[in-house]
């Protein structure tokens, strides 16, 4: 669903540009004062330090135990009792209990202080009535001045029996009511599940949709089939040469071998299959041996099924056992009807079946990955840092659906990183909603990506109750998406900004809002951090069994499948469409906008090579007498002592690092327009980007052609990314926007030139020499040091649309 209302083209840049906030964040306590100030404080305010990155919000919270000794009414001999909480022009209810004399609600009610109008609040308990209205029961009053506040560690607040009375307060009645009333915040611990009163026009299923909640990524394993071999493959028709191949089915997963080449009874494949499983494991892996009889049919020869938990786990490269399986014997039960439940055994397959526990299952794209740990919890190293970001408001939404004749938006927002998601809690209608959530994580690597998306809730039900299916067709639209790279963030340092929200739309680029977030990342050790830099970026088994391109590209599918489906079947659903908008779920299809972007990329870090050649034929030129006699004192200095040349180079990026500190980035990189080429693209190109792959051209012959360029332009994209990627990498390593990647390289570079101006230069080219040529018995198959630092520095790919 596109926004109602269109925004024309923006005429300042700043408009997309990353702002500065400054928020009154922390919790602070008043001691006196109207709702709430009943003498708990000492002393004028009180600070605690548990959501110090959002700003305070205050709530009435009222929790409704349960009644008793309730009178029963004159006509049923019973009553069916609820409660209705009253404040102001707000009311809300609980169920009611059909024939109840002692019912148990224990639901919470929370209304908002800034919305509060009325200094006392009512507690009602009904009768509801099948036929007229409902009747009263009685009634508990509270003084809004004399609620106390609970602050937070403190425990939660007793509940306490109280004596129902008139409802025109003349005196008491019969039955009590235990509740508990109090003033707090958002941090409550009963505040996720409260009633609000800003959302007392949701009902049903609706009402579970509004509500903030943490969801876990089901875990995912890697299943490698190793198809080794089958025994006594007789086809159907003796007269017919086999050309036998096995299929293996988890799930919607299919994968099939090659056609043994020999045409025998006993053929030989030795191929892996692999796929994707999650635990709990609901799928069972099926393995049919079939016959290629005609180009266009094939017969199975022989069926089996096995639960994947019965295979074994493995955490490294050892090799598992293999085992030989009986098959179910088929093609004779069709023209038997009076055989057809017999069961032969008569060929078996032979298979090296193992859950790998050794490799991180990548359910997102690797440029923008967010968890690298390997599956097996064993394998785990110890956390490096924590994570804490305060989802705060959202300012300037465009309205993207019509409500009562006007344009509306209920918006909630989904952060994720690692296996855990976060959802927000929806505000309704309205352009500018106040969160104010704080959600923590642990971090095992400082070069990842925390990715945040705001969208637009579109399950809410409203004032006519919607048919199952548009309610399943119905789906919630994309407001906007920020990446934010943890190593780009200086440790201990509280970032507070407005984050633009750009959404690619057919008709261009469109900025939706701006979401202010508060950041904060704390390292736990320098140590553990400086040990991560040069660890590989991925689980050992990424690189002693890598998988190729076509598997990782069709692996990351399948699990991204997984991932939704069990999301979405959580309560409330983490929909799909949010799922796959947040995990890039198209980030690998062709885009002629993509490959400018890529392609600019490059040439920026070209530009400074064309730089120095110009710089240099001015040099030869005499363009500048000055720096042509300086260059030419320094080049004979250099020859004279050639010890000098590597220490001078490692003294001049030092320098330029130390010179380059003062300009180094001050806060988080957000999605460039520019970078991006979403400015001035075509028309035509943005009709191609969202065309649907397959493509919806009419003729088949097109349609053909058109993906198989596409497909073929989507690798060269990614290619021309990747390169662009290692280039901005050298590039970052004097930028200082990653502060601990060039703390240490400058260091290194200041150890490097004092050790190689004390060591004779010969020495040096000795040791580098053999170091090179050494014997393949000394390499390790791991990536070194040097490698696995460069490839944790941050590229401007995340600022890419």
């Amino acid at each position: 669903m596109q926004p109602l209302r269109p925004q024309g083209p923006h005429s300042h840049e700043e408009d997309y540009d990353l702002k500065d906030t400054n928020p009154q964040l922390g919790e602070r306590w008043p001691s006196g004062g109207a709702y709430g100030g009943r003498g708990w404080m000492s002393g004028g305010e009180r600070f605690a330090s548990t959501y110090d990155l959002v700003e305070q919000m205050f709530y009435l919270y009222i929790r409704v135990v349960k009644a008793k000794d309730l009178p029963p009414s004159s006509i049923t001999a019973s009553c069916d009792p609820y409660v209705e909480v009253k404040l102001g022009n707000y009311k809300g209810r609980t169920k009611h209990f059909e024939r109840k004399m002692n019912p148990e609600w224990n639901q919470v009610f929370a209304f908002s202080k800034d919305r509060i109008q009325s200094s006392v609040l009512e507690v009602f308990v009904k009768d509801k009535e099948m036929i007229g209205r409902d009747d009263y029961l009685g009634r508990v009053v509270f003084d809004l001045n004399e609620i106390p506040t609970r602050v937070p560690p403190d425990s939660q607040l007793a509940p306490q029996w109280y004596r129902l009375e008139h409802r025109r307060g003349v005196g008491k009645v019969r039955g009590e009511i235990m509740v508990a009333v109090w003033m707090g915040t958002q941090a409550d611990e009963a505040f996720p599940d409260a009633w609000h009163s800003d959302a007392a026009a949701v009902f049903g299923e609706g009402v579970h949709n509004i509500r903030s909640k943490v969801y876990v990524s089901p875990k995912l394993w890697y299943l490698r089939v190793n198809v080794i071999e089958a025994q006594d493959v007789l086809p159907n028709d003796r007269s017919h040469l086999p050309e036998v191949f096995v299929k293996a089915q988890v799930g919607n997963q299919v994968l099939r071998t090659k056609i043994c080449p020999a045409h025998t009874a006993n053929p030989l494949w030795n191929e892996d299959l692999v796929f994707v499983a999650a635990e709990p494991f609901e799928e069972q892996l099926i393995i049919t041996v079939e016959d290629r009889v005609h180009p266009a049919k094939d017969e199975v020869l022989g069926k089996m099924s096995m639960p994947i938990d019965m295979f074994e786990k493995r955490l490294d490269h050892r090799p598992v056992h293999s085992r030989w399986f009986n098959l179910e014997k088929y093609g004779f039960g069709v023209l038997e009807p009076d055989r057809r439940k017999e069961l032969k055994f008569s060929s078996r397959i032979h298979l090296r079946v193992c859950l790998e526990g050794g490799y991180h299952v990548l359910d997102e794209s690797t440029m923008y990955i967010s968890d690298q740990r390997p599956t097996a919890r064993q394998l785990w190293k110890q956390p490096v840092g924590i994570l804490e970001v305060g989802i705060l408001s959202a300012r300037g939404l465009l309205p993207m659906k019509m409500k009562d004749g006007r344009g509306s938006t209920d918006a909630y927002c989904v952060a994720k990183y690692g296996q855990k998601w976060v959802r927000t809690r929806t505000i309704l209608d309205t352009l500018g909603p106040k969160w104010n959530e704080q959600y923590t994580w642990e971090v095992y690597d400082p070069c990842t990506v925390i990715t945040l998306g705001v969208f637009d809730n579109c399950h809410l039900g409203g004032a006519e109750r919607p048919t199952p299916m548009a309610a399943s067709a119905a789906r919630d639209s994309q407001i906007g998406k920020v990446r934010i790279r943890l190593s780009t963030l200086e440790a201990h340092r509280m970032y507070t900004h407005s984050y633009p929200l750009l959404v690619l739309q057919p008709n261009g680029v469109k900025k939706t809002g701006d979401l202010q977030l508060a950041i904060r990342f704390t390292t736990l050790s320098l140590a553990n951090m400086i040990y991560v830099y040069g660890h590989p970026l991925l689980p050992k088994m990424h690189y002693l069994h890598p998988f190729t391109v076509n598997q990782v590209d069709n692996l990351r599918y399948q699990a991204m499948n997984i991932v939704a489906v069990r999301l979405g079947r959580a309560e409330p659903p983490l929909r799909k469409e949010v799922v796959e908008y947040m995990l890039d779920v198209d980030s690998h299809m062709w885009s002629m906008r993509r490959s400018k972007a890529n392609f600019f990329r490059i040439m920026s870090l070209l530009s400074s090579m064309f730089s120095m050649s110009r710089w240099f034929g001015d040099v030869c030129n005499w363009k500048n007498s000055m720096t042509t006699v300086l260059v030419h004192i320094l080049f004979l200095i250099l020859i004279w002592y050639p010890e000098l040349i590597l220490p001078t180079l490692f003294v001049y990026m030092f320098l330029i690092g130390m010179w380059n500190y003062r300009f180094r980035p001050r806060h988080p990189p957000h999605m460039d327009i520019k970078l991006s080429w979403a400015e001035a693209v075509h028309p035509d190109e943005l009709d191609e980007e969202f065309d649907t792959f397959p493509s919806s051209r009419p003729h088949d012959i097109v349609r053909m052609r058109y993906d198989r360029i596409r497909s073929v332009a989507g690798r060269i994209q990614t290619v021309v990314g990747d390169i662009a990627t290692q280039g901005e990498r050298f590039q970052s390593l004097l930028s200082w926007r990653d502060p601990r990647a060039t703390s240490l390289f400058i260091i290194f570079s200041l150890c490097a030139a004092v050790v190689l101006y004390v060591t004779p230069f010969r020495v040096v080219a000795l040791i580098a020499g053999l170091y090179y040529l050494r014997h393949p018995r000394f390499r390790s198959k791991l990536p070194s040091a040097p490698s696995n630092f460069f490839r944790r520095l941050s590229a401007r790919a995340d600022s890419l649309l």
